[in-house]
């Protein structure tokens, strides 16, 4: 099974839902995407529709994943610059695998389609690069390493993840150019 994926997917009811439950269940397991478990649904819900309040305005995109059964099983939210002498790189954040899918290849094939979205996608033909932070500590900075982006700052113990458990903000950089 792979995972099908759309750029700027209709949000209705069902899609909030399904990212808002992918969001907690990959908090919940430990994944660094903004929280700390425990975590509810209720509780990601703001963050949430700050990223829709950007999509309607046209300054964030989306990018969903799902699988075989049609349920939101992957997510990346691009965003897009506002400073006029930085319009040619994107920010890209929430990037999340449901647990259950984890460790069959759907990260690898989320990051190909974040590329493809960022160099093919109507809107996007002035992008140049894509940019994106993760905490240290997880691991995960080795995973986008794989995916081609290299470390190109760090800001240390910048996130506190809890009292005595601060991490590093890793800042990475995929060139598309």
């Amino acid at each position: 099974m792979t995972l099908t994926f759309e750029v700027d997917p209709t949000v209705d009811a069902a899609l909030r839902d399904g990212v808002l439950a992918l969001w907690a269940d990959v908090s919940n397991a430990g994944g660094a995407v903004g929280f700390v478990p425990p975590v509810t649904p209720d509780e990601i819900r703001p963050a949430l529709l700050q990223h829709l309040v950007a999509m309607e305005r046209g300054t964030t995109r989306l990018l969903v994943g799902r699988d075989g059964d049609g349920e939101v099983a992957a997510t990346a939210f691009f965003t897009f610059n506002g400073h006029r002498l930085m319009t040619h790189w994107v920010w890209l954040y929430t990037v999340m695998v449901h647990p259950r899918h984890q460790g069959l290849g759907y990260g690898r094939d989320l990051m190909a389609a974040v590329e493809r979205t960022a160099r093919t996608a109507p809107g996007f033909e002035a992008v140049e690069a894509i940019r994106l932070t993760c905490r240290g500590g997880t691991g995960v900075d080795g995973f986008y390493a794989k995916s081609g982006y290299k470390e190109v700052g760090r800001v240390p113990d910048a996130i506190r993840v809890s009292p005595g458990d601060d991490r590093d903000d890793i800042i990475m950089l995929l060139p598309l150019a």
